[in-house]
């Protein structure tokens, strides 16, 4: 019998396609060129309010924080709402309302709609890069904060379906896009691990079998069968590389890597045919991209992000109860609570090693 993992795993499987269309967008529209940013990644208003604190839950009229201060609710049009489950909501008009009302204090954007069910077509997760600062991780240095609002702290706007997404997955993962994988290691998975040992949020196996003839089996702790974009949302933590690209842990920590040349799947869940298996020292990686910098000993450890939960009207009590609860767990530095069933929230998946807050406190408001 199949444990409760191998179902997770077989899911992720099952739902690969979607994944792979969805989270390819990240890379779409960025022309690492001579200017060296994106041409295109993916109406100002004084606040009237602006001397006061966070007890003044209205910023304006539909644009509101929630009275735990960890995320807050702009109401849309129902028209622009629907932009948001259907692919074409405006991640940069969002962020641009946002900095009318906030300072330039937020790493990342967390744009989440209230849907009941995953909508038909969509991705789970997409993440809109809006600079990358780090050297040495397979992509160049640029910076179009500024199309944002930002006046240069905003890394990434995420954008997901529903705010169930936050427990679940693919929070996890759309963060850890920030980082990766943009060329840190060759992939036939535009944007992810694909068919490597990696064996982390992007996808991968951490350990393989070699069952002859060119034919091979790819596990994930313990279980057959892996995904090539994701390995069943927040239930696996980072892996090496992926903590190393984070900036977690130092080069002399980082493991070697077994990428597949020419792969091909089979029928068979978690079976695939290679050419070969090529190894990849951490020398051969540092080698390919140069060093990390900054390195793990000035790298940042402590995120913070703006939750702009996006609805047609005002939230139900059960959402803001889960939403809250959900947020509570996933920045704790500690496990996260019975509720959560074993997933892994940030402090968690990070091994300790880095936090995250959602507090919205009294000098992030202009």
């Amino acid at each position: 019998m199949r444990s409760f993992k191998s179902y997770i795993h077989l899911f992720t499987f099952l739902f690969l396609s979607i994944l792979i269309l969805s989270c390819s967008k990240e890379e779409s529209g960025i022309d690492e060129s001579a200017q060296g940013m994106p041409d295109s990644d993916e109406e100002v208003v004084d606040n009237p309010n602006n001397t006061d604190t966070p007890d003044t839950l209205t910023l304006e009229a539909g644009f509101t924080i929630d009275d735990e201060q960890m995320f807050t609710n702009l109401i849309l049009s129902e028209s622009e709402y629907n932009k948001f489950i259907t692919d074409e909501g405006d991640m940069q008009m969002v962020s641009n309302k946002v900095y009318e009302y906030f300072n330039d204090e937020y790493d990342f954007i967390i744009i989440l709609n209230v849907e009941d069910s995953q909508p038909d077509g969509l991705y789970f997760g997409l993440s809109t890069p809006a600079k990358n600062e780090i050297q040495g991780l397979g992509r160049n240095v640029w910076n179009n904060t500024a199309a944002f609002g930002s006046a240069g702290k905003l890394k990434t706007v995420i954008h997901m379906p529903r705010v169930e997404y936050i427990r679940n997955g693919p929070f996890l993962h759309e963060i850890l896009h920030y980082w990766s994988n943009h060329g840190l290691i060759p992939t036939t998975a535009g944007g992810h691990w694909g068919y490597s040992s990696v064996g982390g949020q992007l996808g991968g196996f951490d350990e393989i079998e070699d069952l002859g003839g060119n034919t091979y089996r790819g596990l994930v702790d313990g279980e057959v069968g892996f995904g090539l974009v994701a390995n069943g949302g927040n239930s696996v933590p980072y892996s090496n590389l992926e903590l190393y690209a984070m900036g977690l842990i130092d080069a002399d920590e980082l493991e070697a890597v077994t990428v597949a040349e020419n792969p091909s799947s089979t029928s068979e869940f978690g079976v695939f045919t290679a050419d070969a298996i090529n190894v990849l020292t951490p020398e051969d990686i540092i080698a390919e991209n140069g060093a990390r910098v900054p390195s793990s000993e000035n790298a940042q450890t402590e995120f913070n992000a703006l939750v702009v939960v996006v609805s047609t009207d005002n939230l139900s009590q059960e959402k803001i109860d889960t939403l809250n609860s959900n947020l509570e767990n996933f920045a704790v530095k500690s496990d996260p609570n019975d509720s959560w069933g074993g997933l892994f929230n940030f402090w968690k998946a990070t091994l300790g090693k880095a936090s995250f807050s959602f507090d919205i406190a009294n000098e992030h408001l202009k």
